[in-house]
């Protein structure tokens, strides 16, 4: 068994689809502005798990939504080989970092905000 498709919830896909291609750099897997349907993936693993960004056009997720962010909890964690290469990168991009790279437990962690309503862990594993 796989995991072939995941979603966060954004304020608005079509914002989220030009954050997400444009500032992360990562591919259209299916776009549908009509339809407010979003699906991006990797582009390192193109075919790996796309990822749904899902309008939160309803009360419940909306609420559980703004509640992480005020939480100030991430909604998913993406991993890299190069954390202060990536964060360098993203930066240049106007991407805004709520948490610099730091070293974790086991590897190191920053925390960025996707511009839609959610938090992004960035994670690189230290063996």
């Amino acid at each position: 068994m796989k995991i072939k498709l995941t979603s966060i919830f954004v304020h608005d896909p079509a914002q989220a689809f030009q954050f997400y291609t444009e500032k992360l750099g990562f591919i259209s897997r299916l776009y549908l502005p009509q339809a407010r349907l979003a699906i991006v993936a990797s582009p390192e693993e193109p075919n790996g798990t796309g990822l749904l960004l899902e309008p939160n056009d309803n009360p419940l997720a909306k609420t559980y939504q703004e509640g992480l962010f005020n939480a100030g909890y991430p909604v998913i964690v993406f991993s890299t080989e190069d954390i202060h290469k990536e964060f360098e990168r993203l930066k240049q991009q106007g991407v805004v970092f709520r948490k610099e790279p730091t070293q974790a437990d086991i590897g190191i962690e920053a925390v960025f905000e996707d511009s839609c309503g959610n938090l992004i862990q960035l994670y690189q594993l230290v063996p």
